[in-house]
Formats: structure tokens, sequence, C-alpha cells
């Protein structure tokens, strides 16, 4: 049965980081503002509700850190109904919908599987993810030649991207399963 994150990716992104160490708010938005997750709102408004719902739904636990005597920061880890919860969120299977609208999702996903899964499902991740990246690149294709003449040459050229893209994401695809296979 598919597990529904509240507020995912953003939940997600939580709990695979929090799960990696314990980290408070202010290490999340910290992370959300300086790496490659910089298109995760680093806002107050966004981060702390998040812990909130997640706490509130067993996932995670905040414990006060005491070591810091001005202002104390709750620090967060995951819990073992949370690890459950990420584990098979990870191990979802992948959809032809995940590809179309749900990209970075999966990629997010992919990102905190080798802590978590086996080297077979991450396998089986990118096998399908290539098998449902290469049955959209189809129906992409054929509809720019059933479309030989769009409206607009800016609208051949954003399919043209679309395309672009997904061909570099079955390539990618291949290369990660291919390197996966030669260092287990």
């Amino acid at each position: 049965m598919p597990i529904n994150l509240p507020g995912s990716p953003l939940s997600l992104a939580i709990l695979g980081l929090v799960s990696m160490q314990p980290m408070s708010g202010y290490d999340l938005r910290k992370c959300f503002a300086t790496t490659p997750m910089g298109h995760f709102s680093a806002s107050p408004g966004a981060v702390y509700p998040a812990l909130t719902r997640l706490e509130k739904a067993g996932w995670i636990q905040g414990i006060q850190d005491l070591r810091q005597e001005l202002r104390p920061r709750r620090m967060f880890s995951l819990t073992d109904e949370g690890k459950a919860i990420l584990v098979g969120h990870l191990s979802r299977p992948i959809t032809r919908e995940d590809v179309i609208w749900r990209l970075d999702e999966l990629l997010l996903r992919f990102s905190f599987m080798g802590h978590w899964v086996s080297g077979e499902l991450v396998k089986r991740f990118l096998s399908r993810f290539g098998l449902e990246v290469g049955g959209y690149l189809e129906v992409l294709q054929a509809q720019l030649s059933v479309f030989p003449d769009l409206p607009s040459p800016t609208a051949r050229l954003a399919l043209e991207f679309g395309i672009e893209q997904y061909q570099a994401a079955a390539r990618w695809a291949s290369r990660a399963f291919a390197q996966l296979e030669s260092n287990p």
C-alpha cells in the first residue's frame, strides 16, 4: 500500500535528512538554503510546520539540546515508525505519473536509498525509472512527429526541450545502473 507523506516532498527531504543525523529546524533550513536541496523552502513558515506534522505523526522525535545555554535547540531524529515509513516510501514502485509529474521527488528518493534499502532494490528502482522514462519519451517523440508544424516555433522548441530532458534522464539511469552493477 503506498505511503503518502504529508507535505511531500518536503516531508521526504526532512525524514531523509534527520535519518542521517539529528538536526534542528535551523539545521534543516540551513541545509535547504546552502545545498542543491535549495528548491525546498528554507522559510520557517514551511520547515517548522512540517516538523510539527511529522512529530505528531510519530515519525520524528524532538529532544531539547540543553548544551546551548542561551537558546537550546530542539534536535529531531527519526523514530522506528519514521524509519519504517521512510523505507516504505523509498521502496514504492515508480509509475509513469511519477516520471511525468514528480521527477524531482524520484531523484530525492534515490538520493536517500543507498542508506536504507538493498542494492537490488536500488537497481530495480533505476531499471524501472529507465523503463518509465523510455516509455514517456516515446509518447513525446510521437507527439513531435504527429504535430510537426506546431502553432509556433517556441511550442516545438519547448517540446524538444522536454524530449532532451528525458533523454538525459534515461542516459543517467542507464549509466547509474551500470555503475552500481560493476561496484556491488
